[in-house]
């Protein structure tokens, strides 16, 4: 299950897959959520992405979640669910630097390079070209900046939860 608030998260990014939202709100039902919202998305099919989209803010609103203000509010809770899914053993050091390659890229800001994690961008260029430094010294560094972005956690008022997005990306 993906909780409502790491939802909200990834539906801020536009990086929700709409065909997995009303599986999602029925277990938030089931998880002792409520409200007509919650309810209608959990009825929907979940082909039609527009629909989902639609119905998914008031049904977090149900669930006491409003959408971040911001994308890099966004980003910055993905960052430390991904250092923590790092740290716990469920996501590989290539893998974490390729997602935060894949955020910056989309949504490049000047806040988000302040966070620790940032300084993991382009660093799946030099793992993949196999130039510069050994795998050994690459993962050392990932853990290293993942224990810095826990410690530091979000530069925003959202609680990131450990492991959170793994519902939502699976390691590669």
């Amino acid at each position: 299950m993906s909780p409502p608030e790491l939802v909200a998260v990834w539906a801020k990014l536009g990086l929700i897959p709409s065909e997995r939202v009303p599986l999602w709100a029925a277990h938030w039902l089931v998880a002792g959520y409520d409200g007509e919202h919650v309810v209608h998305l959990a009825g929907l099919h979940g082909d039609d992405s527009r629909e989902v989209n639609d119905a998914l803010p008031d049904a977090l609103l149900d669930c006491g979640v409003a959408l971040p203000e911001s994308e890099a509010a966004a980003v910055a809770v993905v960052y430390t669910d991904l250092a923590r899914m790092h740290l716990d053993g469920k996501a590989g050091a290539l893998w974490v630097c390729q997602q935060v390659d894949r955020l910056l890229s989309g949504f490049p800001s000047n806040d988000l390079m302040s966070l620790p994690l940032s300084r993991l961008y382009d660093v799946d260029c030099e793992w993949d070209g196999g130039w510069g430094r050994t795998v050994e010294r690459l993962t050392t560094f990932v853990r290293q900046v993942c224990e810095e972005q826990v410690s530091e956690g979000s530069v925003n008022t959202w609680t990131a939860r450990p492991n959170l997005n793994s519902a939502l990306m699976a390691p590669g």
